[in-house]
């Protein structure tokens, strides 16, 4: 058996905010870096030792990760990022504040492009050159689905986290809302309609426990 967790970010300055974010690199607030705190406090509690931790290459998640791991005191364990577990780009919406979006365009269209699986917002017209991008060979999309989300994260589930679950070592992955739904999705096997209802809580881990074929055993999540 192996452990798998997966962990939102705490509260960020977008979400204290209540604008789009995705791949926007934002910091966390003061409450988020308390709740990452909390988080690893009640980790710690479980006594499960991670044998690698993987996050996105967006600093709200790094940062969560680490406070997460000095908690535990395994601060010294590989830590692998990412852009596959960055969040789910959306586009020229990044940066709007949602209730302002929500009241131009009305609830049926805000919701679609927020919860469903296929929907993908409107697009950016140009996006920056950033190194970290650059430097992995990826250029970054102008805009995405869960759809799109979920086809560029589940490679690396498949060829770096999977493998060492089997393996029998626990994994924890640190990332954001949209991209753990897609995990979850994969991992629960839950069909393009049952996503829209999917909700990832800010710092809350979700522990798996896994048999040697990656069948769920257990689940539970610390709220």
């Amino acid at each position: 058996m192996s452990k798998l967790v997966l962990m939102r970010h705490g509260e960020s300055v977008a979400n204290y905010n209540h604008t789009f974010t995705g791949w926007s690199d934002v910091s966390l607030t003061e409450e988020g870096k308390n709740e990452a705190h909390e988080a690893g406090r009640k980790l710690k509690k479980t006594n499960i030792k991670f044998d690698d931790a993987h996050t996105s290459y967006l600093k709200r998640a790094i940062t969560s990760e680490n406070i997460v791991l000095d908690e535990l005191n395994q601060l010294w364990i590989p830590q692998h990022k990412t852009w596959r577990l960055n969040e789910r780009h959306y586009g020229a919406l990044r940066g709007r504040n949602k209730k302002v979006v929500r009241a131009e365009v009305g609830d049926e269209q805000f919701m679609r492009w927020r919860r469903s699986f296929q929907s993908v917002p409107p697009k950016l017209k140009t996006v920056p050159d950033l190194r970290r991008y650059h430097d992995a060979g990826v250029e970054e999309p102008r805009a995405e689905s869960l759809k799109m989300a979920y086809e560029r994260l589940v490679p690396y589930w498949v060829d770096e986290i999977a493998p060492k679950l089997m393996d029998g070592k626990n994994q924890l992955v640190v990332a954001h809302g949209s991209s753990l739904r897609a995990l979850i999705k994969y991992i629960e096997n839950i069909d393009d309609m049952g996503i829209d209802g999917v909700e990832v809580g800010n710092a809350q881990p979700i522990i798996y426990t896994l048999d040697e074929n990656l069948r769920i055993l257990d689940k539970q999540i610390m709220n």
